[in-house]
């Protein structure tokens, strides 16, 4: 009897991603409609920890989807609207002197929240730009010489338009291997545009505000932890560094992709398998965000760029190309690895009684 308890709870357990997503997509969808794939993405993003770039044309719902995915998490909120006259104090904070005290006090920037939107980061300049990479990858700010933790969980969603390059500044790629995703985001088709066009016809007021938190912070601190724990065999990851060797390997690109892609493309794989209620990675949970994962960071050659191809297309064929990893039994492998295990301690425990 306590055999079937406890085998219940680590099934409710386990299907925690999934729930979560489903809730904040259900929320979300009380008010935007078609954007479902980015959801998915932010989900997947903040399980693993991970930060995202999301681009599209003005006027598609970028900054309310942050929004939106704010409120139905419960998370705290930050907005930094980029401008090339945003500095970086105006991101992470600054000293502020007190007549009344006679000492500094610092009052902390937009980044001190858990979902932190960089609108229209390629309108900052590099120096701005730059402010948020220790906040990204270290979840600290170091501001006079003092080092503050960021809250947990802690998401960047930056923002970009695609069809305004004046007065911007390209993100380096040294920033862009710093985001785990890029979403594109376009307009929803016909039939959904219709329903949105009802939707603020019968309630134009219709706003974040009007949607209720939907999962807890500490359900999502579970979640991270299943999708830590998240299993990934051998042949996986070698399928995984395949993929990412066969981008350094294409001559059509002259930038490929470094091991923090691997690592990127791993999490991201095991959240997918979380979220498709399984405890261990198979290859198309590798395949399903690996054009996401991995577009933003190669590089095309000049050739390649005159010959109009794309390096979403060059990543598809890299991902035709790869061989992929027979079907796997994951409990076999897992045993094996247990019995290994066993066998060492047991050999252990034979020298020290020696």
């Amino acid at each position: 009897m306590t055999s079937n308890v406890n085998n219940d709870t680590e099934s409710q357990s386990a299907s925690e991603p999934t729930r979560i997503y489903q809730s904040i997509q259900d929320a979300v969808g009380s008010v935007l409609i078609g954007q479902e794939r980015l959801m998915r993405g932010l989900t997947v993003a903040i399980l693993t920890g991970g930060h995202v770039l999301v681009e599209g044309v003005p006027g598609v719902g970028k900054t309310l989807a942050a929004r939106l995915f704010a409120t139905a998490t419960g998370l705290e909120y930050g907005r930094i609207q980029m401008t090339p006259d945003v500095l970086p104090a105006d991101v992470t904070g600054t000293q502020v002197y007190r007549e009344t005290t006679g000492e500094f006090e610092f009052r902390r920037g937009p980044v001190f929240a858990n979902v932190v939107v960089a609108d229209e980061i390629n309108r900052a300049t590099p120096k701005t730009q730059s402010a948020l990479l220790e906040s990204m990858q270290e979840q600290t700010v170091t501001v006079g010489g003092e080092t503050l933790s960021l809250p947990e969980p802690f998401i960047v969603i930056a923002t970009q338009n695609p069809i305004e390059y004046e007065g911007t500044f390209a993100l380096p790629e040294a920033q862009r291997d710093r985001f785990q995703l890029k979403l594109s985001v376009s307009a929803p088709e016909r039939r959904k545009q219709l329903k949105l066009l009802d939707r603020f016809d019968d309630r134009p007021e219709l706003s974040p505000d009007d949607i209720t938190q939907s999962v807890s912070r500490e359900q999502l601190l579970t979640a991270q932890a299943i999708v830590r724990d998240v299993y990934v065999a051998t042949p996986v990851k070698e399928y995984i560094i395949d993929i990412i060797e066969a981008t350094n390997n294409d001559e059509t690109l002259t930038h490929g992709c470094s091991p923090r892609a691997a690592i990127s493309l791993l999490s991201v794989a095991k959240a997918e398998a979380a979220l498709q209620n399984r405890q261990y990675v198979i290859p198309g949970d590798v395949k399903s965000l690996a054009t996401e994962t991995l577009a933003h960071r190669v590089v095309l050659g000049t050739d390649a760029e005159l010959s109009d191809l794309t390096t979403n297309s060059v990543l598809e064929d890299i991902m035709t190309e790869t061989p992929t990893p027979e079907d796997i039994d994951p409990k076999s492998e897992s045993e094996s690895k247990s019995d290994i295990e066993t066998n060492t301690d047991t050999e252990s425990s034979i020298h020290d009684g020696e």
